[in-house]
C-alpha cells in the first residue's frame, strides 16, 4: 500500500473516530431530551384536563342529569385523542382493576387518587402498543385521575431517523474525509516522490548531478534541500576522488617508469659489473624515495581529510615552535627568526603540526642558501611562514594550494605537489582557511584556525 493511500486511511480513520465519539456522546443525550419532551407534554396535558371537561359540558350541556355530580356525566371513560396523546379520566371511587378502553388501573394508580402516591410516568402494553403512561390527580378535583398517554413508537422513531442519521454522517464524513486527505497527502508527498524518483534514478544511472529544488520551510522541503545539499557535496567527493586517482596514477607513472627502465638496465647484459651500474643503483633509489613519499603524502590526505578523531585545546604558538626548531637542526644553510604570540586553538595538535612543518618545509626548498625564513603567529590563530625566494607568479597564486600542482619552475624540484594540498586540507577541516600573499621577495604563506575564545 502507497504512502499517499495509508494517509488518505488514516485521515479517514480519525474523522471516523471523532464522528463516532461525538454519536456515542450525541444519541444518548438527545435520546433523553427527547424523551423528557414527551414527559413533559404528558404533563401539559394531563394539566389541561380542566380545560378538555369544560370543553366536554359544553358539547354536551343538553345530556347532563339535573341530579349528576358536576359534570361527571360528561366526562368520557375511554381515552379520548387530543392530537398524538391518549387523555383518559377514571372518575371515584378509584380502583385497581380493569379499564373502559385502556390498559388496567394499578394499585399505584389508585394510591395516587388516594394522595397516598406522587403523579408517575411508566410503560405499559395496550393492544400491542405500547405506551408511555402520566398518571396524576386531577388538578380541580384531586380524586379522579387523568392519565395521558403516547406510544412510544414516535420517540423510537424518531431516535431511529436520528441513528440513520448520524450513521450516514459518520459513514460519509469518512469517505469525504478519506478522499480529502487522499488529494491533500497527493499534494503534500509531491516533493517526496520526486525525492524517490531522484533516488531510484542515482540508484540506477549512478548519476550524482541530478538536482532537486524545493520552497517552503516545512520538514519534507528542508528534507528535500539536504538531500539536495548531500547530493551536491557526494558529486563534488566523488569528483575530487576521481580527480585524485587521475592525478596520482599520472604523478606515480613517472617514478615508476623510471624505476622499472633502471631494474631492466640493470638485468641486462653485465648486470651490477657494468660501470653504469652505481649510477642507475642510486637512480633507483631516489625514484624509490619519491614513491615512498608521495604514498605518504597520499595516506596523509586521505587521513586528514575526513572527520577530527581527537581534538584538544592547544597552543598554536608553541607548535610552530616545536616544528621550527625541527627545520633550523636540518637546514643549517638557512636562518630562522620567529616572532611567537601565544594562541589557543582547539584543534587535533597532530594535524596542525603537519600543516605548519609543510609550510616551512615549502619555504625550506625554495630559499637560497644563506636565506632568512621568517615564522610568525597571532593571537588570532594565524601562522604565517614567509621565504626569500623568487616567489610565485600571480597567475599561480590560485593554484598553489591544490593537489599536484607545481609551477613550471617547481617540476624540477623534488616533491609530490600534495604538501601544500595537505594544509589546505587540514584547515578546512578545522573550520579554516590558507592564503599565499606575494612580497617583493619571497611569498608568506598563512595558515588560520579558529582561536579558542
Amino acid at each position: 500500500m502507497t504512502l499517499r493511500n495509508r494517509l488518505a486511511l488514516a485521515g479517514g480513520a480519525v474523522v471516523f473516530a471523532a464522528l463516532v465519539l461525538a454519536s456515542l456522546v450525541l444519541y444518548p443525550s438527545l435520546r433523553v431530551k427527547l424523551n423528557d419532551q414527551h414527559d413533559a407534554g404528558l404533563v401539559t396535558a394531563a394539566a389541561q384536563a380542566p380545560d378538555l371537561i369544560r370543553a366536554f359540558k359544553e358539547k354536551n350541556a343538553a345530556k347532563v342529569e339535573p341530579d349528576a355530580g358536576p359534570g361527571r356525566s360528561v366526562i368520557p371513560e375511554k381515552p379520548v385523542d387530543v392530537g398524538p396523546t391518549l387523555v383518559q379520566f377514571v372518575i371515584p371511587p378509584v380502583a385497581a382493576g380493569p379499564t373502559d378502553g385502556f390498559v388496567d388501573i394499578s394499585d399505584r394508580d389508585a394510591a395516587v387518587a388516594d394522595g397516598t402516591q406522587p403523579a408517575y410516568f411508566h410503560d405499559a402494553d395496550y393492544a400491542g402498543t405500547r405506551y408511555r403512561i402520566y398518571t396524576a390527580p386531577m388538578p380541580d378535583d384531586p380524586h379522579t385521575l387523568v392519565r395521558t398517554a403516547v406510544p412510544t413508537s414516535v420517540v423510537h422513531s424518531t431516535l431511529d431517523r436520528l441513528a440513520m442519521l448520524l450513521v450516514g454522517i459518520t459513514a460519509g464524513g469518512c469517505v469525504l474525509a478519506a478522499g480529502a486527505a487522499r488529494l491533500a497527502a497527493g499534494r503534500v508527498l509531491r516533493p517526496v516522490r520526486q525525492l524517490t524518483d531522484t533516488v531510484e534514478h542515482v540508484t540506477a544511472t549512478q548519476d550524482l548531478t541530478a538536482r532537486l529544488s524545493a520552497d517552503g520551510r516545512d520538514e519534507i522541503a528542508r528534507l528535500t534541500r539536504s538531500f539536495a545539499a548531500m547530493m551536491a557535496a557526494l558529486d563534488e567527493s566523488v569528483g575530487a576522488q576521481r580527480r585524485l586517482v587521475a592525478d596520482a596514477s599520472h604523478e606515480l607513472r613517472t617514478p615508476l617508469t623510471s624505476l622499472t627502465t633502471n631494474l631492466e638496465l640493470l638485468g641486462e647484459g653485465p648486470g651490477l659489473d657494468d660501470p653504469q651500474a652505481p649510477e642507475l643503483v642510486r637512480e633507483a633509489r631516489v625514484q624509490a624515495a619519491e614513491l615512498t613519499s608521495l604514498v605518504n603524502d597520499l595516506v596523509d590526505l586521505g587521513r586528514y581529510g575526513g572527520a577530527r578523531a581527537h581534538t584538544e585545546d592547544t597552543r598554536l604558538d608553541l607548535l610552530a615552535r616545536r616544528v621550527l626548531d625541527r627545520a633550523a637542526a636540518r637546514s643549517p644553510r638557512l636562518s630562522f627568526t620567529a616572532d611567537l604570540a601565544p594562541c589557543l586553538v582547539h584543534a587535533d595538535p597532530d594535524a596542525v603540526e603537519r600543516a605548519i612543518g609543510n609550510l616551512v618545509d615549502n619555504a625550506v626548498k625554495w630559499s637560497p642558501d644563506g636565506g632568512r625564513i621568517t615564522v610568525t603567529a597571532t593571537a588570532d590563530g594565524t601562522v604565517s611562514v614567509s621565504d626569500g625566494g623568487p616567489g610565485i607568479p600571480a597567475a599561480d597564486l590560485p593554484y598553489v594550494f591544490d593537489r599536484f600542482y607545481r609551477s613550471p619552475a617547481a617540476r624540477s624540484l623534488p616533491g609530490s605537489g600534495l604538501g601544500l594540498a595537505i594544509v589546505r586540507q587540514i584547515a578546512e577541516t578545522h573550520g579554516g582557511s590558507v592564503a599565499a600573499e606575494p612580497l617583493a621577495q619571497g611569498v608568506r604563506l598563512r595558515l588560520s584556525l579558529p582561536p579558542t575564545r
